[in-house]
């Protein structure tokens, strides 16, 4: 009989991630663009160094937008960015709410 010692568990890898106001202040943004028949679907990547939401016209598409958050630039041009279908940044500072204003313009049409 062969005994296997045990392994302790490994701990999990870190990942960044967005927080609850975060994904609240995203997820109302979604919401109107819902609403107004602009975007369809979304997904989520949680990756090592950084955290991608982003949104669809269609599920089958690429994404049109991305909102990624990007914690090592904190400290230099801030850590959210709004990244357009083509990887242009349309956006970038370090307040979630004023970086997505770029995406809002987009809700608001002349009548």
């Amino acid at each position: 009989m062969t005994i296997h010692p045990i392994q302790p568990p490994q701990p999990a890898p870190d990942v960044v991630a967005f927080d609850r106001r975060e994904l609240a202040v995203i997820l109302s943004l979604y919401g109107r663009m819902v609403a107004a028949g602009e975007w369809r679907d979304y997904g989520m990547s949680f990756l090592r160094d950084l955290a991608v939401f982003s949104v669809f016209r269609r599920a089958a598409e690429n994404p049109l937008y991305r909102i990624e958050k990007r914690p090592r630039l904190r400290a230099a041009q801030g850590m959210y960015a709004v990244v357009g279908m083509d990887g242009q940044v349309l956006r970038r500072g370090h307040d979630l709410a004023t970086v997505l204003r770029v995406l809002e313009r987009r809700l608001i049409r002349p009548v």
